[in-house]
């Protein structure tokens, strides 16, 4: 299996700024002073230490804004401080009563649906080619590390169930000719009581067919306990929002405290046609090489829709990763270990771990905005927007130190605290050579001694 360097690419030298394209997109990235003013709250006389207010460049650079990248197509979309967020009227605040978050694993699938039951995998499947989906129980786990500080529950597998969905009373004489034709209604079972959900075929054919994103939302609502704080479904099958969507991968209604996350498109088995960059996955996306290249593909097709972004085999520019000091940035040690991980023939333990990492990566992010955390454009964050799964790919698991501290007040817990239980989580045997966990252990690390220093 190769690795990073003997797939073309050593990511030598690291951008920890946006890329020339964001400048040609109108974003303007707020300064230093504004990033950190974005930390502090008005009156708060317990101020964090200074290494948690400034984000370093070397742990925490700018937004790619890659072409076609979701800030470059709404760069002026409004930033989101700390002050803001805490005076937002519409934020849920944690409270002694409700203050747990909930995970709901995929619904099953009764009898009178099992056409779905293939729908969960793309076209043209093949078993050779089959890869574990995550596992709910990891997800959970994952979660309950990144919103450290609060209680987040695994609910029983059996809490859902995919039925048929029998609309005006449908005999049983019409039954035989509904089966010879696809429905345009599934029930999902919550409790005792049966909710519409639209399904329809897949508009790009990828999959069989797909769930309604707002029928699967409103359908949970309902079912929220009543010391939830928040609620994240997981399914399994690929979404969509309207009629106008070739799918959607999450989505959350941050007022209602609910959200959900599809694990279908982030399958490895359509990384080359979702356009996903492995060798430039994060942290690599912060490669040099990589940002030139990109940039320089769309400058010379600036009129062709770019939908991939290219293994770049350029000359690298001179230059170690990282400070001039002697110690190891954060960026520089997750680099460091992407580089020794294999990115050609992976196993089917490795691309199921990599299927992991990306489901965990929107999982959090989706369960942020029922925190009522808005869009980063402070830094590359977890809490970036996306315009593509390749996109998604690109940016990192952790939070800026903005939307770090909208957490830590969320969960009333610490910084060190926090980050030792996702570092506990990303060395896990299930995790600990993954492409995600493994840099973002590394990561972890050298955040920890910044902290500590």
């Amino acid at each position: 299996m190769a690795s990073a360097s003997a797939s073309g690419c050593s990511h030598r030298s690291v951008q920890f700024e946006c890329s020339r394209h964001a400048a040609q997109s109108g974003f303007k990235r707020p300064n230093m002073r504004e990033r950190v003013a974005a930390t502090k709250l008005e009156n708060d006389n317990l101020m964090p230490s200074p290494a948690l207010l400034k984000g370093n460049p070397e742990t925490f650079p700018g937004p790619l804004v890659l072409p076609g990248d979701e800030i470059a197509e709404d760069p002026e979309y409004p930033p989101q401080s700390l002050q803001e967020w805490f005076d937002e009227e519409d934020r849920n605040s944690v409270t002694p009563s409700r203050r747990t978050v909930y995970v709901v694993p995929p619904p099953q699938i009764s009898d009178g649906v099992d056409f779905l039951e293939p729908w969960s995998r793309p076209k043209g499947y093949r078993q050779e080619d089959r890869v574990e989906p995550p596992l709910t129980q990891e997800v959970h786990e994952y979660l309950s590390a990144f919103y450290h500080g609060l209680p987040v529950k695994l609910m029983p597998r059996s809490t859902l169930c995919l039925v048929r969905w029998d609309s005006g009373g449908a005999s049983a004489k019409s039954t035989s000719k509904a089966k010879s034709q696809r429905p345009k209604f599934v029930g999902l079972q919550v409790s005792q009581e049966s909710v519409r959900i639209r399904i329809r075929a897949s508009r790009d054919d990828v999959f069989d067919g797909q769930l309604n994103l707002n029928d699967l939302l409103d359908a949970v609502i309902g079912m929220l306990p009543k010391d939830a704080y928040a609620l994240l479904f997981l399914v399994n099958h690929d979404m969509y929002e309207d009629e106008n969507d070739d799918f959607a991968c999450g989505r959350a209604y941050g007022g209602s405290r609910v959200a959900v996350v599809s694990s279908a498109r982030y399958n490895p088995n359509l990384d080359e046609l979702e356009s996903v960059e492995r060798l430039h996955a994060w942290p690599a996306s912060h490669c040099k090489s990589y940002i030139s290249a990109f940039c320089n593909a769309a400058d010379e097709d600036s009129t062709a829709k770019k939908t991939s972004k290219p293994q770049t085999k350029t000359k690298q520019n001179k230059g170690k990763v990282g400070s001039s000091t002697s110690r190891v940035s954060p960026m520089e040690a997750a680099i460091s270990i992407h580089r020794t991980l294999p990115m050609e023939n992976l196993t089917g333990t490795s691309l199921s771990a990599l299927w992991l990492g990306r489901v965990c990566r929107t999982a959090s992010h989706e369960l942020g905005h029922c925190f009522g955390i808005d869009h980063c454009m402070y830094y590359a964050c977890s809490m970036q927007g996306t315009a593509s799964v390749g996109e998604d790919a690109s940016q990192p698991p952790y939070l800026c130190p903005v939307d770090l501290a909208k957490v830590l007040h969320a969960t009333s817990t610490t910084a060190i605290g926090r980050y030792n239980a996702l570092l506990a989580f990303c060395e896990k045997p299930h995790s600990k050579n993954e492409h995600m966990f493994a840099p973002f252990a590394a990561w972890i690390r050298g955040r920890i001694v910044e902290l500590e220093e």
